[in-house]
């Protein structure tokens, strides 16, 4: 009977992460210090455990499917390995979501068309960028972290900022490669350099004049980051 209970205990399929995105993850708490979490992730369906594009949340009409935290909260977000192992050991398709803000890194956020514009002209202009995160909707600019003071302190001291732009700073988040949502893949547009130190992110000023610099000069006086 022991023999057969022992063949049985070692037969027992075991559950495994996601390696790349428990990599990620890991990647993300330890050797960057940015703190993660799993998002919610989206819905199985059909019996063989498919996935299709709802989230997996209650709400049947969620805005971002499979792209925001649910359970844990986002104030879970660590950078203590053993959390972020069982987390992803527990849940291997989880997307992973940054908690943007205080010592992690923030972001501003255009629509994907006005994205790849945007990168073009600030490469034109020769901004130096962080990476760079897109999804099939939106695309994503990593900056050095910013209080909502210092934002408030620069929206205001502008006349105008494309009604397009979105930020993502204390007590936001950014879901980060190599995750699926229910837009589709999160990729790297613009990835960050290899190595163990965290990448090296711009401040949200330059990106932000450059941002708007780049959507004044549209040739027609509108805006080329509207869409």
């Amino acid at each position: 009977m022991r023999e057969i209970l022992g063949r049985r205990r070692r037969h027992r399929p075991r559950r495994k992460a996601s390696p790349a995105r428990l990599d990620a993850a890991l990647t993300c708490a330890t050797a960057w210090q940015w703190p993660v979490l799993p998002g919610v992730g989206l819905a199985t369906t059909g019996v063989r455990g498919e996935r299709g594009r709802d989230c997996a949340c209650p709400d049947p009409e969620c805005a971002v499917p499979g792209a925001h935290p649910f359970d844990p909260g986002l104030l879970a977000a660590t950078t203590d390995a053993r959390m972020v192992r069982w987390w992803w050991t527990n849940r291997p398709a989880a997307p992973v979501v940054l908690a943007t803000g205080g010592r992690a890194p923030c972001a501003l956020s255009l629509p994907a068309v006005a994205g790849a514009r945007a990168l073009a002209a600030l490469d034109v202009m020769g901004l130096r960028l962080g990476p760079v995160v897109a999804t099939p909707t939106r695309w994503s600019l990593l900056v050095a972290p910013y209080t909502l003071e210092r934002l408030g302190e620069l929206l205001h001291a502008k006349d105008w900022v494309p009604s397009s732009l979105r930020f993502h700073g204390e007590g936001g988040y950014l879901v980060l490669p190599p995750s699926e949502i229910g837009t589709g893949q999160v990729r790297w547009e613009r990835a960050p350099a290899a190595g163990d130190r965290a990448p090296w992110l711009p401040d949200v000023e330059s990106v932000l004049d450059a941002l708007v610099e780049a959507s004044n000069s549209a040739p027609d006086g509108g805006s080329r980051l509207a869409y």
